[in-house]
C-alpha cells in the first residue's frame, strides 16, 4: 500500500478532478479518510485487510468520542467513498464499506425569518454609504434568489444578465443554475454597480461582484460579520443562511410548486426541498392552536 500522505493526495485529486465534488465535501471526505487511516495505524490494521467489522468498530469508536448521528452519517458516506476509490485503483480486492448502512438522522426543521423580520433587516442597513448600498443589494439578492453564502461570494460580473433579470449561479459540485431576480434586487443592483462598486474599487479591476472596502473580494467572513451587525440593529436573531430558508418557505407559503423551488435552490434531491413543507406544517399547527376553538 502507498504511504499515507501520497494516498490521501491521490484520493483528494480523485474527489476533485474526477467526481468534481464541492470543495467543502472534498475537505470532509479527505479529513474522514485521514482519521480512519490514523485509526488503522493505531490498531495496526492495513486498509487492504479491513473488514466490515473493523469499520463498525471504528464508527463505534467515533461515536464514543461524542460525534452526532449526522456526523456519523457523513463518516459512513466518506468511508464508502474512500473504499470505492481503493477498490477502483485495485489497492484492495473487495469493498467492505458496501455493507455499511447509513444511520437514520432526525430531520431538522430550519429556522426562518418572517416577512416582517426580513423587511426589518433590510431597512436597518444605512444606504447612504457605498458599503451600505453593497450590503442592501447583497442581502436582498441572497433572500430574493435563495443563494448560499458560498454562491454569493463566487458571483462575478459576467454571471449577471440585467436585461433578462437573471443570475447564473454556480452551486455545489460546480453545477450551474439560472435564477430570476426580482424588481427590488434589480433596483439595488443598478445602484450598487453605478455608485457603490466603483467607489469601493477606487480604480482597481476585479471580476468579483461583491467588493470590500479595500477593493478586493468580499469574503464569507466579511458577509457574516456585516449580517451580524445589521441583525443587531434590526433586533433580529438569525444567520445569513436563514435568508435562504426564508426564501424557500415564503415561496411555498405563496403557493409555488415544490419542483420549482427545488430548481431555484439547486437541490439535486427533492427530498431536501421537502423539508420546507414541514415549516408550513409548523405554522399550520400554530395558527390552528391560536384560532381554532378546539386548538
Amino acid at each position: 500500500m502507498i504511504e499515507q500522505s501520497k494516498l490521501l493526495e491521490m484520493y483528494t485529486d480523485y474527489l476533485t478532478a474526477e467526481l468534481r465534488l464541492a470543495a467543502s465535501t472534498v475537505a470532509v471526505y479527505a479529513l474522514e479518510a485521514r482519521l480512519f487511516l490514523s485509526y488503522c495505524e493505531q490498531e495496526q490494521l492495513k486498509p487492504e485487510t479491513v473488514t466490515v467489522g473493523n469499520l463498525i468498530e471504528y464508527l463505534i469508536h467515533r461515536q464514543l468520542d461524542g460525534i452526532s448521528r449526522k456526523t456519523t452519517a457523513k463518516a459512513v458516506s466518506a468511508l464508502r467513498g474512500f473504499f470505492t476509490f481503493l477498490h477502483r485503483e485495485r489497492m484492495i480486492d473487495s469493498n467492505p464499506s458496501i455493507l455499511l448502512e447509513l444511520p437514520r438522522t432526525s430531520r431538522v426543521i430550519p429556522e426562518v425569518f418572517s416577512l416582517e423580520q426580513v423587511e426589518a433587516i433590510l431597512a436597518a442597513i444605512d444606504t447612504e454609504t457605498p458599503t451600505g448600498i453593497r450590503d442592501r443589494f447583497l442581502f436582498e439578492l441572497i433572500y430574493s434568489c435563495g443563494l448560499r453564502v458560498s454562491e454569493a461570494v463566487s458571483l462575478t460580473l459576467d454571471r449577471i444578465y440585467a436585461k433578462e433579470a437573471m443570475l447564473r449561479v454556480v452551486g455545489k459540485g460546480s453545477k450551474e443554475r439560472l435564477v430570476p431576480m426580482g424588481e427590488q434586487a434589480l433596483l439595488w443592483m443598478r445602484r450598487y454597480l453605478e455608485e457603490a462598486r466603483p467607489a469601493l474599487l477606487k480604480g482597481k479591476k476585479e471580476r468579483a461582484l461583491f467588493i470590500n472596502r479595500r477593493g478586493k473580494v468580499l469574503s464569507r467572513k466579511g458577509m457574516w460579520k456585516r449580517f451580524k451587525e445589521i441583525n443587531a440593529l434590526a433586533g433580529v436573531d438569525g444567520k445569513i443562511h436563514t435568508l435562504r430558508h426564508s426564501f424557500a418557505t415564503h415561496l411555498l407559503q405563496g403557493g409555488a410548486d415544490l419542483r420549482v423551488v427545488q430548481t431555484l435552490l439547486g437541490h439535486a434531491d427533492i427530498g431536501t426541498t421537502q423539508i420546507y413543507t414541514h415549516v408550513d406544517e409548523k405554522e399550520l399547527h400554530r395558527q390552528h392552536k391560536r384560532y381554532h376553538p378546539r386548538g
